[in-house]
């Protein structure tokens, strides 16, 4: 057997540029979420306000961490702890239901691209025709 040849270009690396951007994008909708938090939480200054505060930070804090193997437990966690705010501020609670989808999907082709690659099936590892 011979061994499977890794890709031109690594499908991995994509994948951070994909988590960087995302990771970013919910970071922006959680901070504009803050509103919704000095009305219905509150205010800013509350426990709630400062954590919703910090889990944007840790959000953007993570997206200069994509490629330490570490950062998608944290991701998740970061997930939860949005997706508890479902008992207290619902709106925030559906903001992190919505990100936890996207990561749960994203996670789930990223572990396909990675198996595929392994079993040199991408399109980017076949050999052209002769």
């Amino acid at each position: 057997m011979s061994e499977v040849e890794p890709p031109a270009k690594d499908p991995m690396k994509s994948f951070r540029g994909v988590m960087s951007g995302t990771l970013v994008c919910e970071a922006i909708t959680v901070g504009l979420a803050l509103p919704v938090v000095a009305r219905l939480g509150g205010g800013v200054g509350t426990v709630k306000g400062w954590t919703v505060i910090a889990i944007a930070i840790l959000l953007l804090v993570c997206c200069g961490l994509v490629r330490r193997p570490w950062v998608v437990p944290v991701i998740l966690v970061l997930q939860l702890a949005l997706v508890a705010f479902l008992f207290s501020i619902t709106a925030i609670g559906v903001i992190g239901l919505l990100f936890l989808a996207f990561w749960l999907w994203a996670f789930w082709l990223r572990r396909d691209v990675a198996r595929r690659m392994a079993a040199g099936t991408l399109p980017s590892q076949q050999q052209p025709p002769s």
